[in-house]
């Protein structure tokens, strides 16, 4: 073809490509480009060229209301009080910003947590506030210590400090005090319906509705002392919600006792009771949800003003989805136990704590979020985007090493030993080197050996020499060596000064005196973009798992530079890809995670 014959005309007038030619290039960045519009997101795509997220998220970006002007909000309910509380709310904030991140302490944050993390504390930090993180632990049943602590630590890792943590269960005895407040004003009455009685949309109204204020005032003592069992009663509030549902229940009973609170409660308030009293109680200027609680926004703002109380703004923006994973709690623990996966922090799945042992780098998570911006749609993204973001990061932040995944012995016959000195990063060698020994039994890759060659087949081969990456010397094959069945089992080369030789078509990556380690390759946990659709996978997403989705190689051999390395610690490992110290690593040996591999496909000649 003529693509053909020009590359033979280009490499008869330049010769064969250099190991620098074949060294990646940075990217110039141009000075003074301006920054380009938010992305947006079209069917699971997103542009590379975003506004920073703080820039999406500063000042007028949103068109948020301004600390105490919360009145001037589409929607949000002016009582003949609301001036008044808005006072003595600015005379409390100082007019700052204030939004919160309300996580329930009874799983493990996810990718999509992920952007209400940036979301709340963004916000708040591009305008000069404060955000809280608060625990919303009104569900003693599912809530573990470490759950706690597994949430505050993903949120550090992201890089935020929260202004304070608090907990729903510091508000108890508030909360309690304002629902019988509630009782008084006929705002709310104790039901003894049953679950199934009230569920759905259009479910009867409750025999029980009229009840006297003074009646429902006992018997919600009697709650509280513990006089009936579960389900026997209930406190709901008189509304019907823009979803339909009618008088939403705000507390219920359950002899659980309380992480922090102990045997002190057996009545626990619901979400729809809690969360805009707590953030009322914390003077939240800004309460960031995600779409589905839209249906709740008309509820918030009548609790707050039913009581009086200084009533913040709910906003909604859209959730942020991926394909080929599920994320649900109760689907991850189903993972766990049937033995799918090893625990909520199994790198094939996309929980953060997952994603950091993995090797994802916070900051690429971050931008991540920001290219998909600050949609009100929900969005839903392919991984492969999210693994750009990464690449990006760890391209500038990883240092390079070498290693070899299934090695092959190669014995240089005519070689004195010597050390190399190899760029951590070799398109900025100011940023340093690292010694490599090079003696004369090196081990390379056995993909990068074929006895028998075909045309676009560029490596080391019978009669094609290699160059050795980083060494400035060339290897040439004397002899073959093999076991009985007829597998290779070692070469016998000998070496020439790049010099001094012809250039070689490649270069190829190789180990000395290296260590021992195990690695461990990762791919997509389920087959289907979407294995909780029944429609793609009618068999259920437990049917749709890849049996090919972890591949353990444990006589990977890698050089000795990586010898001090701390578990998450990342590395480029040459040619083949983006890899991170796993915890599971000892002082014996070294374990490594795949997080991504290099953008070039790793199996190319």
């Amino acid at each position: 073809t003529i693509k053909n014959e020009v590359d033979l005309q280009v490499l008869h007038l330049l010769g064969p490509k250099t190991e620098a030619d074949l060294e990646k290039k940075p990217k110039v960045r141009r000075k003074g480009r301006l920054k380009q519009k938010a992305a947006v997101v079209e069917n699971g795509e997103v542009g590379t060229e975003t506004l920073s997220l703080l820039e999406q998220l500063r000042g007028e970006a949103l068109k948020f209301h301004k600390p105490g002007e919360n009145y001037k909000t589409e929607g949000y309910v002016v009582t003949p009080n609301t001036m008044a509380l808005l006072k003595q709310h600015l005379a409390v904030t100082g007019g700052q910003v204030r939004t919160r991140f309300p996580p329930e302490p009874n799983g493990i944050l996810h990718i999509g947590h992920a952007k209400a993390i940036n979301f709340n504390f963004g916000y708040a930090k591009a305008n000069g506030g404060v955000c809280f993180l608060r625990y919303d632990d009104t569900n003693p049943e599912k809530e573990e210590e470490k759950y706690f602590t597994a949430i505050r630590d993903m949120v550090e890792w992201l890089g935020y400090q929260p202004y304070a943590v608090t907990h729903a269960s510091d508000y108890f005895d508030q909360l309690y005090t304002w629902a019988l407040e509630l009782i008084r004003r006929g705002h709310a009455y104790v039901c003894h319906q049953k679950v199934e009685e009230i569920k759905g949309h259009n479910p009867a109204p409750s025999p029980w509705r009229d009840r006297p204020a003074e009646e429902s005032l006992l018997l919600f003592e009697d709650m509280r002392k513990g006089k009936f069992g579960e389900g026997e009663a209930t406190l709901r509030m008189k509304l019907v919600m823009e979803d339909g549902k009618m008088d939403p229940v705000a507390y219920r009973v359950k002899f659980t006792p309380h992480h922090r609170t102990g045997d002190k409660w057996c009545i626990y308030p619901t979400y729809d009771y809690t969360h805009c009293l707590c953030d009322s109680i914390e003077h939240i200027t800004h309460s960031l949800c995600t779409k589905e609680f839209q249906a709740r926004r008309s509820s918030y703002f009548w609790l707050c003003n039913a009581l009086d109380v200084y009533c913040p703004v709910q906003w909604e923006y859209g959730r942020l989805n991926l394909l080929y994973t599920v994320v649900s709690k109760r689907k991850i623990i189903r993972l766990v136990e049937t033995g799918a996966v090893r625990d909520w922090d199994d790198p094939r799945l996309f929980t953060l704590t997952a994603l950091r042992r993995r090797g994802f780098p916070a900051e690429a998570i971050n931008n991540f979020c920001a290219r998909v911006g600050v949609t009100v749609a929900q969005a839903t993204m392919e991984p492969h985007l999210l693994e750009a973001c990464v690449r990006e990061v760890l391209n500038e932040k990883a240092p390079r090493a070498m290693a070899v995944l299934e090695p092959l012995k190669v014995t240089i016959t005519n070689f004195p030993a010597l050390d190399v000195l190899v760029p951590n990063f070799p398109a900025d060698e100011t940023r340093g080197f690292h010694k490599v020994p090079f003696q004369p039994t090196i081990y390379i890759e056995e993909t990068d050996f074929r006895e028998d060659i075909d045309k676009g087949y560029k490596r080391l081969a019978p009669g094609q020499p290699v160059g050795l990456r980083h060494t400035g010397y060339v290897i040439a094959v004397q002899n073959v060596i093999k076991d009985a069945g007829g597998r290779v089992m070692e070469l016998e080369v000998t070496c020439t000064k790049s010099d001094a030789a012809d250039k070689p078509k490649a270069f190829i990556h190789w180990v000395s005196e290296p260590l021992a380690c195990e690695v461990r390759l990762y791919e997509r946990l389920f087959l289907h973009k979407n294995p909780e659709d029944p429609a793609e996978v009618p068999g259920g997403f437990l049917s749709d798992l890849n049996p090919d989705s972890l591949r353990v190689i444990d006589t990977a051999l890698v050089d000795r530079s990586v010898l001090s390395a701390q578990p998450f610690s990342k590395f480029q490992f040459e040619r083949l890809g983006y890899f991170s110290v796993d915890p599971d690593s000892s002082a014996r040996k070294l374990v490594f995670n795949r997080t991504v591999t290099l953008k070039e496909d790793p199996g190319k000649d």
